[in-house]
């Protein structure tokens, strides 16, 4: 009856290391995608209304939040398409995740200066700029000002999913 006890008792004792072993693996193989920039992109045109803002080149990241191409492995700056708006979308794929933080300074620097610009001139694109999304995940940042901030910012988010 001993040797019968020890071996349940072992048999037991194997499938519970075996279920421990099987249930702390499974978590890990959720590892998150990594969309392309038009990916995202695409993910987002189609469920918010992007024809308030224009399509803009690296000239313009630059000139804008002092954010050279040569430092990314790409982005998308969307602007409003006119200077009485705040509308602004930017998702850039940093080449080195060590220069995110020295990137979300320099659009730190840009949201300052939307701010000023826009506090006692136009209230509601003031508001819309103090409710910006800036967040990364890896190697990609996204920043946003607009009333629809927090679906692209969803959107953003089940992209890596």
């Amino acid at each position: 009856m001993k040797n019968l006890n020890k071996g349940i008792l072992a048999t037991t004792g194997i499938i519970i290391i075996i279920f421990i072993l099987l249930t702390g693996c499974s978590s890990d193989n959720k590892a998150e995608k990594e969309p392309s920039i038009d990916e995202i992109e695409k993910n987002i045109s189609e469920a918010v209304d992007l024809s308030n803002m224009k399509k803009v080149d690296g000239d313009k990241l630059e000139k804008l939040y002092d954010i050279h191409s040569d430092e990314l492995e790409g982005f998308l700056l969307y602007t409003a398409d006119t200077n009485i708006k705040a509308d602004e979308m930017l998702i850039l794929k940093v080449s080195d995740e060590k220069d995110i933080s020295d990137i979300q300074d320099k659009i730190s620097n840009r949201i300052e200066e939307q701010s000023n610009s826009f506090k006692d001139y136009l209230p509601d694109e003031y508001y819309l700029i103090e409710k910006h999304v800036l967040k990364s995940n890896g190697q990609y940042i996204l920043f946003v000002i607009s009333e629809d901030a927090e679906k692209i910012e969803s959107i953003f988010d089940e992209s890596f999913k």
